[in-house]
C-alpha cells in the first residue's frame, strides 16, 4: 500500500476530531480553476525540458445527491483529477472547497481532519491494500487513525462494514491474497466508507474487473450511495459505466473539460465533437440512445497529442473532423450554451443542445444484470 493510499485512510499519528465542515447553502464540493502541472528535467543536466499540464483550469460544483462522472481517454487528465480534489496531489494553482471550506488553504493536520468526510476508491484493488495486513486491520486503520472506535467496538464496526459491501465476518482474518479482485474492491470501499464520508471519489474502480463483476460492484454503489446519503465523484474511460451511475457528466481532454452537462443531455445530443467522437466509438445497445445517423458520426482522427506540448487553441483542433483557422487561434471558453449545458467549442452556438427530456426525466437507467447466484449485496462471488 503506498503513502498516498495511506494518506487518504489516515496516518497512525495521534487522533482529532473533524472540523466543522458543513454548508447549509450551496455546492458540497466546488473547484475553481484547478491547475496541476509537473515539470519535466533533463535526467542528466537538471534543466527544464517543459511542463506537463495534467490539470489545466478545471472548474465545477457538486452539489448534495449528485454524482459526476468524469470520462476522457487515458492521458487525459482524469487520475491526476482526482487526486488534485483530494488534496492527495497539491494543485499548482486554483482552489478546492468542500462543505464550504478552501482544503488548499490548510495546514497538514487540519487536512488530515477534514479527510474524514471525503474518500477515495483505488483503480487497482490489489496495489492499494497491504498484503501484510489483514482485512479487520485494513478497514479498522482509518477509525484507530482518528480515535473513533477501538477494541470489541472496534471490531462490531469492522464487521458492519463488511457485511455491508457484501462479504461475511468471517473475512476479516483473511488477508488480501485470499481474495478475488471483487472481493478485494469491497474491502477497499468498505475501509472508505469506515469514516462515514459525504463524498467518495472512486477512480476507475471496476476497470480491472471482469464485466459480471463490474455489474456487482456499480449496484452496490449505488445501493450505498442511497443508504448513506453519498455523493461520489466517479472517474472512468467506459461511457457505459458513467451512463449508469452518474446524474451529471464531464467530458475530459488533455486536461480540460470540453463539455459538462446532464447524463440524459450529453447521451442523447452531444455537443462537443469529441463527446460524439467518443460515443460513436463506443455505440452499443447499452448506450442505446443513437440514431442510425449518429452511428456514422466521424470519430477523431490519430492520436492524443503530448501534454507536454499540446497543440495552441483549442487542444482537440488536430483530431477535430470540423476545425476552422479560429480553433488553432483562440482557446474556447467552457460557456453554458443552453441551460446545464457548457460547452468548450467555438462552433457549437448558443442555445445548442436543448432537446425535449421529458420522457427522460423520471428515468434513472435499469439496473445491471448480475449473475443468477446470490444478490448484489450478499457473499461476494467475484
Amino acid at each position: 500500500m503506498t503513502a498516498e493510499h495511506r494518506a487518504v485512510a489516515g496516518p497512525g499519528s495521534r487522533a482529532g476530531s473533524a472540523p466543522a465542515v458543513d454548508a447549509a447553502d450551496g455546492p458540497l464540493l466546488r473547484v475553481e480553476d484547478l491547475r496541476i502541472h509537473f515539470p519535466v528535467r533533463d535526467r542528466v543536466r537538471q534543466t527544464l525540458l517543459g511542463t506537463v499540464k495534467a490539470v489545466d483550469g478545471v472548474s465545477f460544483d457538486l452539489h448534495q445527491g449528485e454524482t459526476l462522472g468524469v470520462v476522457g481517454e487515458t492521458g487525459s487528465g482524469k487520475s491526476t483529477l482526482a487526486r488534485g480534489i483530494l488534496m492527495l496531489r497539491r494543485p499548482t494553482t486554483g482552489r478546492v472547497f468542500f462543505a464550504g471550506q478552501d482544503l488548499t488553504a490548510m495546514d497538514a493536520e487540519t487536512l488530515r481532519r477534514a479527510r474524514r468526510q471525503f474518500q477515495m476508491v483505488f483503480q487497482d484493488p490489489w496495489g492499494s491494500l497491504d498484503p501484510r495486513m489483514s482485512v479487520m486491520d485494513i478497514v479498522a486503520e482509518p477509525l484507530k487513525a482518528h480515535g473513533l472506535a477501538k477494541g470489541e467496538e472496534l471490531a462490531r464496526q469492522v464487521v458492519d462494514l463488511l457485511q455491508m459491501c457484501g462479504l461475511a465476518a468471517r473475512d476479516a482474518g483473511k488477508f488480501p491474497h485470499e481474495f478475488s479482485g471483487g472481493q478485494r474492491q469491497r474491502v477497499g470501499i468498505a475501509r472508505a466508507l469506515a469514516l462515514r464520508p459525504r463524498l467518495v471519489v472512486a477512480d476507475e474502480p471496476v476497470s480491472a474487473l471482469d464485466v459480471s463483476v463490474q455489474a456487482q460492484i456499480l449496484n452496490l454503489l449505488r445501493d450505498l450511495q442511497r443508504e448513506l446519503g453519498l455523493q461520489y465523484v466517479f472517474i472512468s474511460h467506459d461511457l457505459r459505466v458513467v451512463r449508469y451511475v452518474s446524474n451529471t457528466v464531464a467530458v475530459m481532454y488533455l486536461g480540460k473539460i470540453v463539455e459538462r452537462s446532464e447524463r440524459h443531455a450529453l447521451f442523447s445530443l452531444p455537443l462537443h465533437p469529441y463527446s460524439k467522437a467518443l460515443l460513436s466509438a463506443s455505440l452499443d445497445t447499452d448506450l442505446g440512445e443513437a440514431s442510425a445517423e449518429e452511428a456514422l458520426r466521424p470519430a477523431a482522427r490519430g492520436d492524443l497529442p503530448s501534454p507536454l506540448s499540446p497543440p495552441s487553441g483549442c487542444r482537440f483542433r488536430t483530431r477535430c473532423p470540423i476545425a476552422i483557422d479560429l480553433c488553432a487561434q483562440a482557446e474556447p471558453p467552457l460557456e453554458e450554451k443552453s441551460p446545464g449545458r457548457f460547452v468548450a467549442c467555438h462552433l457549437v452556438p448558443a442555445g445548442a443542445g436543448t432537446p425535449d427530456l421529458a420522457a427522460h426525466a423520471a428515468h434513472s437507467g435499469p439496473r445491471l444484470q448480475t449473475p443468477p447466484e446470490g444478490q448484489a449485496r450478499g457473499p461476494a462471488l467475484a
